[in-house]
Formats: structure tokens, sequence, C-alpha cells
């Protein structure tokens, strides 16, 4: 089975707290990272942004959903399980008095932390758990790179009757906050690739180009060919394997 993904319609752009130095130097990230969430917890209220919260407060209740669930993408890497997105749901939970859903997990080891775009792109985070259906869902994780790990998790919890309707991160690169798929990335990939490729893509990811984020699409546009593409992700699978 593949981690199923959903189509972007309009979903927002990725609320971000903090600038990616501020966290990944501080003297507690490497703790948090590898299952300590007493660093974790301490980390993410150093780093947490006041007015970006009233930002996506404001922006949800627009949705005339007062009270959505924060849900956060727990993911494991091979130094442990890397607590930080847990601890940031929860603050925002208790900030916000919003309800925090545990019970959604990543069920794969992925290791993401430090590795290129390619091996993002191979080994993608699966998830399981149960979803309330019609329940709106405001997804949060520690950093958004290229953003499949979010596309991943709204995903899994829209194909079984949940509807996700923002995403907010401790940090991440200005870029990455746009996670929808414009049509300009879309039809330049094509162009680029052709539809044979993305036909390979359907058969080894369960998806068409349409459901990628806006920075998987312009990496793999950046790509030489289309052989380079499914040659890059053949090494980075056999990477992850080893």
């Amino acid at each position: 089975m593949f981690p199923p993904r959903t189509a972007w319609l309009d979903f927002p752009d990725v609320f971000i707290h903090a600038g990616e130095s501020a966290v990944k130097q501080h003297a507690s990230y490497r703790a948090a990272k590898s299952g300590d969430t007493d660093a974790a917890t301490e980390l993410v209220v150093s780093r947490f942004n006041s007015e970006v919260c009233r930002t996506l407060s404001d922006f949800v209740s627009t949705f005339g959903s007062l009270r959505p669930t924060l849900v956060s993408a727990h993911a494991y890497e091979r130094e442990g399980v890397n607590t930080i997105p847990e601890a940031f749901a929860d603050v925002l939970g208790r900030r916000l008095a919003w309800p925090v859903d545990a019970g959604i997990l990543q069920v794969n080891v992925v290791s993401h932390t430090g590795a290129d775009g390619w091996s993002r792109l191979a080994r993608q985070a699966a998830f399981d758990g149960p979803v309330s259906p019609g329940t709106d869902y405001v997804l949060v994780d520690d950093f958004v790179g290229m953003g499949g790990t979010l596309a991943n998790l709204k995903g899994h919890i829209e194909t079984l009757g949940g509807r996700a309707i923002a995403a907010v991160a401790l940090t991440g690169k200005p870029h990455s906050a746009k996670l929808a798929l414009t049509p300009p990335s879309l039809q330049a990939l094509r162009t680029r690739h052709g539809r044979a490729l993305e036909a390979w893509w359907q058969l080894r990811f369960g998806h068409a180009f349409d459901a990628l984020t806006e920075s998987e699409a312009r990496y793999l546009t950046r790509a030489e060919d289309a052989d380079t593409v499914r040659n890059r992700i053949a090494a980075a699978e056999q990477a992850g394997n080893r």
C-alpha cells in the first residue's frame, strides 16, 4: 500500500514559527530529536511565535471551526523518536485550547533529517491510526522541507473522512511553506519529463504528479531527464535499505 495523497484545492501555506538556524542551533535540539520530551518542550517554548499562533487561529476561524484537532507527525529517526512535533502540538493545544490527537502515528522509519531531496522523495512517511470523520484537523510538524510528510499525513486523514484545513511547523525554509502545487509548476514538470515518467511515478508511489507538493515538483523539474529521476530514486531507496 502507498501512503495516500489527496487533492490540494486551496490548502494554505504552512504557518512557520521560527527560522531554521534558531531552531537547529538550540542547545536542546539534538536531544529533542532523539526522544527527550523535556528537551523538546523547552525547544518549542523558546521558539514559539505568538503572532504566528494568532494568525493561525484567525485563519482557522474563517472555516467556522473554533476548535480543530491538532495532529502531529510523530517521526521515527535512527537516533530515536523525534519528540518535537508532539511537544509542539501540546504547546499549541494549551495556548489555543484546541484538542490534540495522539493516536495517529508514523509507522515507518524514513530518516529524513539531513537527507537530500531524492531520499525524501524515495522514502516517504506512512501513517496509521483512527480519524474522526467530519472533524477538522491542523497538521503539526517540527520542520517543513519538501512537504511530503505533511502531504501524506493530510492524505491519511482525508481518505478516512477527516478534513485537513491547515499545517503549522516550528521551522522550515520560507519557500517550503507553499505545499499546494501550482498549475505552472505542474505544467513545467510534465513538459520537462513527459507523461511516461508520470505513469511510472503513479505505479511507484500511487499518485500522479498533481499530488506532489510545490517543492517536490520543482525539485523533479530540475533533474536532467526522466532516466535521471528513476535512477536517483532507485539509489535513494537502496541507500535507505542499507
